[in-house]
């Protein structure tokens, strides 16, 4: 290489860079002030580093065989940033590559006029309830937090109020604390973090949280705590069917219950991007179903649009638990006393007969069991399925592409083309579940495609776009899909 090649190349970098800098203010601004939410081909860019910019340019390549530069992506975000545009998530990658490919010459403000025309110079109303309080604070309580607090903006979105726990021996604060702030699987809290002793309180970038002490849901009153009309998410899995959660609804300035776990009896159990249309203002006692059953319905789903879905199985390879043993002792289940760091623990799974509350079309049509493994998070679903038409591993793969870059459920469903990935790769995607394209098996009518879901952060995304949902606080996606 010569000296200008090498030159030329660190030149670019730095042009790039620059570049990347003088975008996280607009991000930061439009955020904060519009609450207009901006991504890179999903990928987020709130509070993100020069780095972490570029790379979401680089990721583009894998999805769309065509370079993203920030020279494509700054002048949408300058323009943008100088319209008047109502609470939204808009994709400024995408947007710059329909601009590219369907400009057709259009001035760019004149383009982006008209792909947002439906929040230029309007705004959403915001919700009445949009109070949120965390009815435990385990691994998917504190991924909850992390991601509502995360999500605060400019302070009309969700808005966590309080975190309700049985107290514990010794400094009880501190270590609920110290728990949020440092993750040995998700890394550290991004942001600042102070714990309030005298009012019993966290204050974590700027969000008073109340930590409230009991043991029945129905004693708290929350409105001593400024608390009304508040969505309670249950993430202890202590009760599962209408009856148990209904103790909720009996505490003062509770207007809805969210179970994070798949709910027993009559109960809704809700994967959204699929059957979040069910949701209706007289639902009080809701399920986000399981991280399982939210990673392979949409998968299941555009399969069944596209190809028609005979009979199936479903195998899930699922990370251990807290529910399992660290070495061998007393378990009331089968197997789960096992050490789950020491063995692989063939278990049940209810996931495969729980998609059909989501989606009744496949109804009778699945089986499926699971293998919980020694690693601490990140799983995998198995779906294998006799479709009504054959189909190629090329036309199949291409298919699943792009349902995850264009369709309804491109939150959803992720994709990756890669044969190097392994199951910390996804530690952290916010999509319910990642098609790895390099496993996919077909053979005619017959297919395997292997599915990665983060069970725990994934699926804590989907269970915050319900909430979003039934507070009102929703937003729009730009560019439109379908």
């Amino acid at each position: 290489m010569s000296q200008d090649m090498r030159e030329a190349c660190l030149q670019d970098w730095m042009d790039r860079e620059a570049i990347a800098e003088s975008m996280i203010p607009l991000v930061g601004t439009m955020y904060r002030k519009k609450n207009v939410v901006t991504s890179i081909y999903g990928r987020p860019v709130i509070n993100r580093s020069v780095i972490d910019l570029l790379k979401a340019h680089r990721f583009v390549r894998h999805m769309e065989k065509q370079e993203l530069s920030v020279h494509d992506t700054f002048p949408v975000l300058a323009a943008l940033s100088e319209l008047d545009v109502g609470r939204a998530h808009v994709d400024i990658g995408k947007l710059a590559v329909k601009y590219r490919t369907e400009g057709n010459g259009r001035d760019l403000n004149a383009f982006l006029t008209d792909e947002l025309s439906d929040v230029i110079g309007k705004d959403l109303p915001d919700g009445e309830n949009r109070d949120v309080v965390l009815y435990g604070f385990g691994r998917i309580g504190r991924l909850l937090a992390r991601i509502l607090i995360e999500k605060s903006g400019g302070g009309r979105g969700l808005r966590l109020r309080a975190i309700v726990v049985r107290r514990g021996k010794g400094d009880d604060l501190v270590k609920r604390a110290s728990l949020l702030r440092r993750d040995s699987v998700h890394g550290t809290f991004r942001g600042t973090l102070t714990v309030d002793a005298e009012n019993e309180a966290l204050i974590a970038n700027g969000n008073f949280i109340k930590i409230i002490y009991a043991g029945n849901p129905a004693e708290i009153d929350y409105t001593q705590y400024g608390i009304k009309n508040a969505l309670v998410i249950d993430n202890t899995g202590v009760w599962r069917d209408e009856a148990g959660l209904s103790q909720h609804l009996q505490a003062k300035g509770t207007a809805r219950v969210l179970l994070t776990a798949p709910g027993k009896g009559d109960l809704k159990n809700i994967v959204y991007g699929i059957n979040h249309g069910d949701i209706d203002a007289a639902d009080k006692i809701l399920s986000a179903a399981s991280c399982t059953t939210n990673a392979i319905t949409p998968v299941l789903k555009v399969m069944d649009d596209a190809y028609g879905i005979n009979s199936g199985h479903v195998e899930t390879v699922h990370s251990y638990t807290n529910d399992q043993n660290l070495i061998d002792n007393y378990h009331s289940g089968d197997r789960r006393g096992r050490s789950a760091p020491l063995n692989m623990v063939i278990t049940e799974t209810g996931a495969a007969k729980a998609v059909a509350k989501a989606l009744p079309a496949l109804k009778g049509k699945l089986t499926g069991n699971a293998i919980r493994v020694p690693t601490p998070n990140v799983s995998m679903a198995i779906l294998s399925l006799n479709l009504k038409k054959e189909t190629t591993v090329e036309e199949l793969n291409n298919y699943l592409r792009e349902q995850s870059l264009h369709s309804a459920v491109q939150k959803q469903i992720d994709w990756v083309n890669s044969p190097e990935v392994v199951s910390t790769d996804f530690v952290g995607n916010s999509h319910a579940g990642i098609v790895d394209a390099k496993a996919t098996i077909v053979n005619g009518t017959h297919v395997n495609l292997y599915v990665w879901y983060d069970n725990e952060y994934g699926y804590s995304r989907q269970v915050v776009r319900i909430a979003q949902q039934v507070c009102g606080v929703e937003y729009p996606t730009f560019p439109k899909v379908g």
